[in-house]
């Protein structure tokens, strides 16, 4: 079954209920600290047991040191005739992330230093952080922004910035074998659905299908921060990061004509490979790029001094769509129908990697005779699961030194023929399994 077939054959309440997930944590103020990340962790934990991790203010992580912790109870500005103008009770991008406490009086010349809007989207409200300088402000749709009049305005952010803790979760699911495949979301960023809630609810998925499946490799999923999120789990987690094989970021998975995946900066990592087969016969238009140093968390899993074999897996690529990092990234714009999209060709993908291995020919010397085995024409695509090509292409292919995923690539066919072809040799004794050296 290919990922077109499952994303049918799949029950599609399953994009309802990621959809669901969304909308509940669509209206928390997230950040990189704070209540807002710790309230989504707890919600993610009512469906996976994650571990909650809290590391200090002042930590050094390699050449970054883990922030202050950002908290906001309220913000706004009101005109003269005391109405809320810009008010972050409606909605949590009015407000520049991480902006310092102020209260008082200005004219609209020192206010609008502090205003951001779009010009080009002249309805939507922009997303605006301030992570790392210490300011303040707010955003608001740059029609608003021409109805303000030259008066004076109250200007009102109730927050703190204080001594805390980054809070990051994680879930570990061990399989056979110790060796590892990493599954990262980023949980900063507040009212944004695509990007990255929709990733959190794959994330989750994944993990609750994941827990139901016999497991080769074990499963690590982190839920943390953007940057330096990962920064700081890889500073803290720096010695196991040998035993990861294969990850993926996923990101902005609920909207979009079409998937993108990010290479690794390997660019030819099983990971690369795999994901790349998955979407070539999945039926669906597709994008593979390669790595760039800029964009989620794959930069920081990616960095020369670790060099890990995790692309990024995206429907739409961040800064790509005109809706990212702005109140259009709404709940209106993502579809359940494409988040269960995304999670059969995300499926498919672990599964792959859950099954693709290296053969042995137990006949190797001239192809044996498949017709007494009763392969023969019976298997030729009219009257069996498994056509005679793919088995011959296994049995030639199957030296000890290629994998499954090797001979789909070479031959053509889709990795499900060719598994279901090596499962039917298995069955005769023509194959049996060789040990897998993992890159």
């Amino acid at each position: 079954m290919n990922a077109s077939d499952r994303v049918r054959a799949i029950d599609q309440k399953i994009g309802h209920e990621m959809y669901r997930l969304v909308t509940e944590l669509y209206p928390i103020c997230r950040s990189i600290t704070g209540n807002g990340v710790r309230e989504t962790l707890r919600i993610i934990g009512r469906h996976i047991p994650i571990e909650i991790l809290n590391v200090p203010s002042g930590t050094q992580v390699f050449d970054w040191t883990v922030p202050r912790e950002w908290n906001i109870t309220d913000a706004y500005v009101k005109n003269s005739q005391g109405e809320r103008i810009i008010d972050f009770r409606k909605s949590n991008l009015h407000v520049v992330n991480y902006s310092v406490p102020i209260k008082r009086r200005m004219s609209l010349a020192e206010l609008r230093p502090h205003l951001f809007t779009l010009s080009d989207y002249p309805d939507w409200v922009p997303y605006r952080t301030s992570y790392y300088n210490e300011n303040w402000g707010f955003c608001l749709s740059h029609n608003k922004l021409m109805e303000l009049k030259d008066e004076e305005y109250e200007v009102c952010v109730e927050s703190s910035l204080e001594p805390g803790f980054l809070t990051y979760g994680e879930y570990m699911l061990p399989g056979e074998t110790s060796d590892e495949v990493l599954l990262s979301c980023h949980v900063c960023h507040p009212s944004l659905a695509n990007d990255n809630l929709s990733g959190i609810a794959l994330a989750l998925f994944l993990a609750r299908h994941l827990i139901r499946m016999k497991r080769r490799y074990s499963y690590r999923f982190l839920f943390i921060p953007g940057t330096i999120g990962s920064i700081t789990w890889l500073a803290r987690n720096e010695v196991g990061t040998s035993r990861i094989k294969h990850g993926m970021v996923l990101a902005s998975v609920g909207a979009g004509d079409k998937f993108t995946y990010k290479k690794s900066r390997r660019g030819n990592a099983d990971i690369d490979r795999a994901v790349s087969s998955v979407l070539r016969h999945s039926g669906n238009a597709y994008d593979v790029v390669d790595f760039s140093p800029y964009g989620y968390d794959e930069r920081q899993f990616c960095s020369p001094g670790f060099d890990l074999p995790v692309g990024c897996f995206m429907r739409t690529p961040n800064g790509s769509f005109p809706e990212y990092h702005t109140s259009a990234d709404n709940l209106d714009f993502v579809q359940p129908s494409l988040l269960a999209e995304s999670f059969a060709i995300a499926s498919e993908i672990v599964s792959l990697l859950e099954t693709d291995s290296v053969y042995i020919n137990q006949n190797p010397k001239c192809e044996p005779q498949l017709g007494k085995r009763g392969l023969y024409r019976k298997m030729g695509g009219i009257e069996g699961d498994v056509e005679e090509l793919p088995l011959l292409w296994v049995l030639n292919l199957s030296d000890g030194n290629h994998s499954l995923l090797d001979i789909a690539e070479r031959s053509g066919f889709t990795f499900g023929t060719i598994q279901r072809a090596a499962d039917s040799l298995v069955q005769y004794n023509l194959l049996k399994h060789a040990i897998r050296v993992q890159s």
